[in-house]
């Protein structure tokens, strides 16, 4: 690992140089208003990291613009280093254990109903960091009661151990992003491994049958449609309930370039492909990120959420095109 974080990613030798146009119909406004600046404020007083901000989530300005982020835990250096993500690897500072408290106190500063957590891979971890999940689902439950959460986690290498120390915790939605197709897998996140993500995904239902699991794919890295859906099958063979689908843009010069734009009818047909196969909610469009709607899947699917709670499960909420 490299002393210095950097957001340095690709070797210039093993990727395409031909640049993609950029259809017109993709287009991210600038975040603002008042609501985001107060969250941004809140943040850094907080000193707390929005893999919103890290990452630069297209829809960061649509989410703080109405009262929601994603919380990234366990610092702002991460251990691995695919090559279409921004945030910066290297080797990470000693674990902040007081962080949990921080991302609960600003839960309930914002009021929120829902709250996504995050992190970097904590590598040099055997537990990867695990016990922080647990304390922040925890803490967020005590301080603000009714907030479901939903904790997007690295893949612990496989760890059955790690993984259970999350879900003794009882999220409402365990979610583990597969990226991309076993064919790229090593190029894209060199030091993953698609083994590990389906042990996370089957493992957490078998832990806990009543979680929501969740998964996503990013495309136009040079995968097939026929690739994508097979990854498709994959993911609800792992007993994964919600399936996120969206174009993978491209941070910067230094990350993985993108091969194609799919098109708005080829997202059309991996959604209604998608609950072919038997997902109980599909979301898939270009900006689609992994807590796009979040609040939605688990007010319309969440047994655990009712359980806790005693709400009743609304209607499911129909996404644009679904």
């Amino acid at each position: 690992m490299p002393a210095t974080p950097t957001r340095d990613r690709v070797n210039p030798e093993i990727i395409p140089t031909t640049p993609v146009r950029r259809p017109e119909w993709i287009k991210v406004r600038a975040p603002a208003g008042e609501n985001y600046e107060r969250l941004h404020h809140l943040m850094r007083a907080k000193s707390l990291h929005t893999v919103c901000e890290e990452a630069m989530c297209p829809n960061l300005g649509e989410c703080w613009g109405s009262g929601t982020a994603t919380f990234l835990m366990m610092g702002d250096v991460c251990t691995r280093s695919c090559v279409f993500c921004d945030i910066k690897h290297g080797r990470p500072s000693p674990m902040d254990w007081l962080e949990p408290e921080r991302v609960a106190q600003a839960v309930r500063a914002m009021n929120l109903k829902h709250a996504v957590i995050t992190s970097v891979n904590r590598d040099e971890r055997k537990d990867g960091g695990a016990p922080i999940f647990a304390m922040v689902i925890r803490r967020i439950r005590e301080l603000q009661p009714g907030c479901s959460v939903e904790v997007l986690i690295p893949d612990f290498k496989g760890s059955v151990e790690a993984l259970k120390i999350v879900m003794d915790a009882r999220p409402e939605i365990l979610n583990h992003n597969v990226e991309t197709v076993p064919r790229l897998f090593k190029t894209i996140q060199p030091q993953d491994n698609y083994d590990w993500a389906a042990a996370t995904l089957t493992n957490a239902k078998k832990l806990d049958p009543d979680v929501l699991t969740k998964s996503g794919i990013m495309v136009g890295l040079g995968e097939t449609m026929d690739e994508v859906k097979a990854v498709m099958r994959d993911q609800r063979s792992w007993g994964v309930d919600i399936l996120t689908i969206g174009q993978y843009l491209q941070p910067s010069k230094k990350h993985y370039p993108i091969a194609r734009y799919y098109t708005l009818e080829e997202f059309t047909e991996l959604r209604e492909y998608g609950y072919q196969l038997g997902f109980k909610w599909v979301e898939s469009n270009p900006l689609v990120r992994s807590s796009y709607h979040a609040y939605e899947q688990v007010r319309a699917l969440s047994v655990v959420h009712r359980q806790l709670y005693g709400e009743q499960a609304m209607t499911p909420y129909q996404a644009p095109g679904k």
